[in-house]
């Protein structure tokens, strides 16, 4: 009787996963409209699981996108919920958009998809061989934040959730070419880790204020990639219990970043040990002689500020809901944004930067233009209608 169950269970997620659906001749018209004003480069369209039923398959990788003119559309399976046997859930694909732009898309079924090194535009992983970092980038950005193998490194300990900045300026992924090579602190041509976010904020770390303080947790314990790239980088991390003025408090940090953006998306749930309302409080390091600019109406918060050894300047941006936002505040070592939590103790925020060595901006007041664009383009996203064809 064994057998039998033992054959049934290892053929369960065969079956879950569609291997026996008949191959899927239909197909999906998708109109997708900008209703901003200004024109909205590598927007990111996601497709649901509903969007998709009427292709009767499954295997969301076997899923293509192509445009108007027939052209194949770089596209990605994404699984949002880490379930059991880590089905995609969603497709995801971009494009650009003039202002007030509509455009028109296809998906239909096709070979599972196959990607390119040189195709992927974001990228992360676990880097057990350096103390446990976590790294990622896009062809615009990257970070890093560390591990629990660093707070015991005799070299140089080090014990923070901090995000740290790698500048890039090159569209290529770096993350295992400059970890293989380890010089990385030495720009020869890409960029290089000019950061030093110690035991600060950083670009985009978070805490819970309390008693006019800012708790924050030590370094991640666990982590799990969700998608990888070419499209969009989803990952997890995991806080154990800190101290926040008396209580108890865990965090998950869900990361995210797509392609051809300057900002990453953080999404943190505290599980307190007694459950009580939570002010969450987003920052950014400060740096002497920094520029500082709010606009809590946007819920925004932009620094301009020198690059370490003399590698010319970045701006860094915080972009809060400013619905949730309570108020701006700071510490000895930290900008802050303070968040009032929702009701399952969650905050979404989006954190990032530019390097002026990049090329990505003629300057600051271009980076603050478009910060504000992406603040926007959250209340106005681009409206997508899928309909069977």
């Amino acid at each position: 009787m064994k057998t039998p169950t033992l054959l049934f269970l290892f053929l369960s997620p065969l079956a879950a996963f569609g291997a026996a659906a008949a191959p899927s001749n239909a197909k999906l018209a998708i109109a997708a409209t900008n209703p901003l004003p200004f024109a909205r480069a590598s927007q990111t369209i996601e497709l649901s699981a509903k969007d998709l039923a009427p292709l009767n398959e499954k295997d969301f990788a076997k899923v293509h996108i192509t445009d108007a003119a027939g052209k194949e559309v770089l596209t990605q399976a994404v699984d949002t919920d880490f379930d059991a046997f880590h089905l995609p859930d969603m497709v995801i694909f971009q494009a650009d958009f003039a202002a007030g732009e509509s455009k028109k898309f296809t998906a239909n079924v096709g070979a599972k998809q196959t990607f390119t090194k040189e195709q992927y535009q974001a990228f992360g992983r676990f880097v057990r061989e350096r103390f446990d970092d976590f790294a990622w980038e896009n062809d615009r950005i990257a970070h890093r934040t560390y591990g629990k193998g660093l707070e015991t490194w005799q070299g140089e300990p080090l014990t923070s959730s901090t995000i740290d900045i790698w500048s890039k300026r090159t569209p290529r992924m770096v993350i295992n070419d400059w970890y293989l090579a380890d010089d990385y602190h030495v720009d020869h041509g890409e960029g290089a880790d000019f950061y030093s976010a110690g035991a600060t904020r950083g670009n985009g770390g978070s805490g819970l204020w309390a008693a006019d303080k800012l708790w924050v947790s030590k370094n991640f314990v666990a982590s799990r990639v969700l998608a990888n790239g070419p499209v969009r980088v989803l990952f997890e991390l995991d806080y154990e219990a800190f101290d926040v003025n008396g209580v108890k408090a865990t965090e998950t940090k869900r990361i995210s970043l797509d392609g051809g953006q300057n900002l990453d998306h953080y999404v943190s749930t505290y599980k307190p040990a007694t459950p009580t309302a939570l002010t969450v409080g987003v920052g950014l390091k400060k740096v002497a002689g920094a520029t500082k600019d709010l606009n809590t109406a946007r819920g925004i918060l932009t620094l301009s500020e020198k690059v370490e050894k003399n590698q010319g300047m970045q701006g860094i941006a915080l972009v809060v809901d400013p619905r949730a936002l309570d108020q701006a505040a700071e510490d000895n070592t930290n900008h802050l944004l303070l968040v009032k939590a929702g009701a399952d103790n969650t905050v979404s925020y989006w954190a990032g930067f530019y390097w002026e060595k990049s090329g990505q901006f003629t300057d600051y007041a271009s980076f603050k233009t478009y910060v504000d664009q992406f603040a926007q383009g959250l209340t106005a996203p681009v409206s997508v209608k899928v309909t069977a064809e």
